[in-house]
């Protein structure tokens, strides 16, 4: 569950079991959808870190970069999402492989890839 206590301030603290994150409307903090870019983001990390892990080698160094590109319906559509990876030396290149295939199985990708049939519901409660 989570939930959200509407107010006149431009922060948007939405609060979820364990945690809570804030957002912004006026530009001081990522927007909802600059933050949904910034998980797939962590996402990729966290894929990378479990290949590490797996594969017995440090993930220091390594770098995650991602771009959306807007679709033809404009800002509010996703038409590619570009993630580039940097090594720093010592990792051979099977490693370099196994981190990639790691990342592309990021959960947050693979929900966005398979055009998820969600049925979202707003109702007064």
């Amino acid at each position: 569950m989570y939930s959200v206590q509407v107010d006149r301030s431009p922060v948007i603290t939405v609060n979820g079991a364990k945690h809570a994150v804030s957002y912004a409307v006026d530009g001081s903090q990522m927007n909802p959808l600059e933050a949904f870019y910034a998980t797939l983001a962590g996402c990729a990390a966290v894929f990378a870190k479990k290949a590490c892990k797996e594969l017995g080698i440090s993930p220091e160094g390594i770098h995650i970069a991602c771009r959306p590109f807007a679709g033809a319906a404009g800002p509010l559509s996703l038409s590619k999402f570009k993630t580039e990876v940097r090594f720093p030396e010592g990792i051979d290149a099977a490693q370099k492989a196994a981190v990639l295939e790691a990342i592309k199985h990021c959960a947050v990708k693979q929900i966005v890839e398979a055009g998820a049939a969600v049925d979202f519901q707003v109702a007064e409660g």
